[in-house]
C-alpha cells in the first residue's frame, strides 16, 4: 500500500471514530455504565447531611420542617434533585442568608437566585413559632455539618 492510500485510510478511520463518539456521547442510551449510574435520580438528596441529637425548639422545628418544607428541601434539609435546594449549604450560612431571610421565605416566597429550581412560593399554614422552630432546626443541623 502506498503512502497516500495509507494516509487516506488513517483519516477515514479517525473521522469514523470521531463521528461514532459524537453520536454515542450525546445519546444517554449509549452512555458508559459508570456515567449512567452516577446520574442522580429525581428527588434524590443533593448533599449528605449528619443530623445531631435534637432537643427543644430544634426538635420541634424538625417536625414542622418535615411537614411543610421537606417535600422540596428534602429530608434533613439535604435538598432534592429536581425539587429544591439543600439548606445545609454554604449559601444558607447565617452571614449570607440570615435568620430574617429564613423568616421571610415561607411568608413571602423567594425569587430564584442561587439555584435553577425556580421561584419558591409562600408556604401556607406556618405560624411565627413554627418558622422560628424551623430556623432553630436548620441552624442546628448546619452547625453540625460545618456550615458555620
Amino acid at each position: 500500500m502506498n503512502r497516500k492510500k495509507l494516509a487516506l485510510a488513517a483519516v477515514v478511520i479517525v473521522a469514523v471514530g470521531a463521528a461514532a463518539l459524537a453520536v454515542f456521547s450525546q445519546d444517554p442510551a449509549h452512555a458508559p455504565m459508570e456515567q449512567a449510574r452516577s446520574a442522580p435520580a429525581e428527588g434524590a438528596a443533593i448533599v449528605q447531611v449528619t443530623v445531631p441529637p435534637l432537643e427543644g425548639r430544634a426538635a420541634m422545628g424538625e417536625l414542622a420542617f418535615n411537614a411543610k418544607c421537606a417535600a422540596c428541601h428534602g429530608e434533613n434539609a439535604a435538598g432534592r434533585q429536581g425539587k429544591g435546594p439543600p439548606l445545609i449549604h454554604k449559601y444558607y450560612e447565617p452571614s449570607h442568608h440570615g435568620d430574617m431571610a429564613f423568616r421571610l421565605a415561607p411568608q413571602q416566597g423567594v425569587r430564584a437566585h442561587h439555584w435553577k429550581f425556580g421561584n419558591m412560593p409562600p408556604v401556607e399554614g406556618l405560624t411565627e413559632a413554627d418558622i422560628g422552630a424551623i430556623i432553630a432546626y436548620v441552624r442546628t443541623v448546619q452547625k453540625a455539618n460545618g456550615i458555620f
